[in-house]
């Protein structure tokens, strides 16, 4: 090149990079080919500049309290070169602050802070609609819906500095999940016709699920679920007996039996993120792992790290190697910190909510408490939005109840009928929810937004009428023998129904009603109010007679994960009714109890209905036969479906209320958290 054309180069060169500052956008028109989306590449050409990327000014020191991180190299080399670039809803956010909220304890009432943190493959949109990139930047079916590849950043990174690779998620799924030293049986949403996947990494950024069965809902389910499809092979394969032959030595001089120990110690033998994290477990034993150069808890991907875990509470800091930017080349999250608080208790939740302590909570927040927390507002610089919730207050009876007389009765239709008809669901309406709700029968699928739940199918023996629930009791053998004005069991024992319940999973308003309701027609009910954990740990132990907890799943859920359709009817944190029957099928008949045959029948709609693709005309028709089978068998039974509470601190930036009151769709997940930022001068706040 001679040099008046070298020095021609270099001149234009020189001007672009001067006219090349990237704009920083912001707002709803703002974004590429998804809503408040660009990946780098696409950004920069539409605006024809070049990032340039900067840091929270703290997180040097926020990284120095992740034990076992290792000191920072400067910003661009920590995020991707393909970082996800977010256009956030109103303003370019301020660094700093300490996000305060508030759950029941560990494992319970955690997801609403779980989901501000949270990362998948893929999110929905804000539309919830839309599926769009997250830790994945794109993916691709073949023709059939049987090979699903992703692609993925090239030079993202875990929270400690490792490479995460296309080779995190084939360890998660083929040695983690796979491995019943791990995972005991993986859920029947990461299988396909209930077998395993094959899950190859083709390269660094390629990863290919090939699928027995087409499973279109596949990215869906990825967008909602809790569970992440990665983890830190760097880390747990050293500890893998299956892949390195000294995992147990080393796994011994760390002071653990053996590696698969060590895993454990990380990964919690379960898919659900809010187990004790290592720092719980065993602080000690933590130390040690530090000492011998690893992580005090395994490396993560997610927005924040948790640095402090206590039963009181945890600390999280953010994420020095976060892989998400807004169109200023700023690294994302704004927020320095998250304070997590225990409080069991929901009168002091609710105080603390009035007294402007906490910045935002979602989940177990009950309507009950709106009229207060509208009336004290101002006062406490908050706001209460109200929003349709997808899932309302169920209630079921144990199907394979311990007691067999008891369980007997559960199972005849007259009894659920007439337990059905017997609750007065206008005065749920009018004293739990203000008269905002809507009677409406359980059908699985959300009924709202299904368009194949029929008005028929919501109003099917919702109706309050006492005569018919004396009739159908009697017709079920449940009479009063004895005189006392109490009906008793078949056999002339006393019959008297516990409602256990806990306030993360129904109103206190909603259970004193059921309970009353049934005392009425002859059926003694009382009530005790227990920890979400008691609850649940009873529940999985089939101790309960009586089971309550918020219930109800979008169209999306049912598309790709059938949990809920086949027993026990929920997972560990729902609804489990017909334990025993779960147990029958898991074991081919070895153990458990034979379900009816209807069971059986849905079985088979539902292994049907997760290869068809969401929305179309086979796939409406299937889910019409199975949200009716659900309404006639009353295996779980609905009460009110209504609005739910969503508070937010004044000070809270960029926040967008949620279209619904949802974990499915993970909470705030879908209206990207991470842009959230916290100022105390509410001027400078634009929400």
């Amino acid at each position: 090149m001679s040099k008046l054309l070298f020095a021609g180069a270099a001149a234009l060169m020189a001007s672009n990079v001067t006219a090349a500052t990237c704009p920083s956008v912001s707002g709803p028109d703002a974004g590429g080919a998804f809503p408040h989306l660009f990946e780098r590449a696409e950004f920069e050409q539409k605006h024809n500049c070049s990032m340039q990327f900067a840091e929270n000014p703290m997180i040097a020191k926020l990284n120095s309290r992740i034990a076992g991180n290792p000191a920072l190299p400067a910003v661009a080399e920590r995020l991707p070169s393909e970082p996800l670039v977010i256009a956030p809803y109103k303003q370019i956010g301020i660094y700093g602050g300490v996000l305060d909220g508030i759950s029941k304890a560990t494992e319970s009432g955690t997801s609403d802070l779980l989901a501000v943190r949270h990362v998948n493959l893929t999110r929905f949109s804000d539309d919830l609609t839309t599926v769009v990139p997250n830790v994945a930047k794109s993916w691709s079916w073949n023709d059939d819906y049987t090979v699903l590849t992703f692609k993925l950043r090239e030079g993202h990174k875990w929270s400690n500095g490792e490479a995460f690779t296309a080779e995190d998620i084939a360890f998660w799924y083929n040695h983690m999940l796979m491995d019943k030293n791990i995972i005991k049986s993986p859920k029947a949403r990461f299988l396909s016709d209930g077998k395993p996947m094959k899950v190859e990494a083709l390269d660094a950024t390629t990863v290919r699920f090939t699928l027995n069965v087409p499973k279109p809902g596949l990215p869906g389910m990825f967008a909602q679920d809790y569970a992440q499809p990665f983890q830190p092979k760097h880390l747990l394969s050293k500890f893998h007996p299956e892949l390195n032959k000294d995992a147990d030595k080393l796994a011994k001089a760390l002071g653990f039996e053996n590696g698969y120990a060590v895993i454990n110690f990380y990964y919690g033998q379960s898919d659900w993120k809010d187990v004790p994290t290592p720092l719980l477990k065993d602080k000690a034993a933590a130390e040690r792992l530090v000492k011998a150069g690893y992580t005090a808890n395994a490396p993560s991907l997610e927005a924040f790290v948790v640095v402090e875990d206590t039963l009181e509470g945890r600390r999280l800091v953010a994420n020095p190697y976060f892989h998400q930017v807004d169109t200023a080349g700023n690294q994302l999250p704004y927020i320095n910190e998250i304070n997590e608080v225990f409080i069991g208790d929901e009168d002091i939740q609710v105080a603390k909510m009035i007294a402007g302590e906490i910045d935002y909570k979602t989940q177990a927040v009950n309507l009950p408490s709106a009229p207060v927390l509208l009336e004290n507002k101002d006062k406490g610089q908050y706001e209460i939005a109200l929003r349709p919730a997808i899932n309302m207050t169920t209630y079921a009876f144990n199907m394979t109840d311990k007691d067999l007389e008891k369980r007997a009765v559960f199972n005849d239709i007259n009894f659920r009928r007439a337990m059905s008809v017997a609750v007065d669901r206008n005065k749920i309406n009018e004293i739990a929810y203000f008269g905002l709700g809507k009677p409406t029968q359980y059908t699985v699928f959300d009924g709202d937004t299904a368009p194949f739940v029929s008005d028929k199918m919501k109003n099917q023996w919702i109706q309050f009428d006492q005569k018919m629930a004396n009739d159908l009791l009697d017709k079920a053998g449940v009479v009063d023998k004895d005189g006392d004005g109490d009906r008793d069991l078949p056999s002339g024992k006393k019959f008297e129904l516990v409602i256990q319940y806990t306030t993360q999973g129904s109103s206190t308003e909603v259970v004193e009603i059921l309970a009353n309701s049934w005392t009425q027609v002859g059926v003694k009910t009382t009530l005790k109010e227990v920890t979400s954990d008691e609850y649940r740990n009873s529940q999985s132990a089939n101790d309960l007679s009586v089971l309550t907890w918020k219930m109800g799943r979008p169209l999306p859920t049912l598309a790709a994960n059938t949990t809920d359709l086949l027993p026990p009817y929920g997972t560990f944190f729902d609804i489990r009714t017909g334990m025993l029957w779960d147990q029958y099928r898991n074991t081919n008949g070895a153990e458990g109890v034979k379900p009816p045959a209807t069971v059986d029948k849905m079985s088979d709609m539902a292994a049907k209905f997760v290869t068809l693709k969401m929305g179309s005309d086979a796939s409406n028709a299937l889910g019409a036969q199975m949200a009716q089978r659900a309404a006639d068998d009353m295996f779980v039974v609905g009460t009110v479906k209504a609005v739910s509470p969503i508070y937010r601190s004044r000070k809270l930036g960029n926040f967008e209320v949620q279209k619904t009151h949802s974990y499915d769709y993970y909470w705030s997940y879908p209206y990207m958290p991470t842009q959230w930022f916290l100022s105390e001068d509410l001027s400078v706040v634009k929400n």
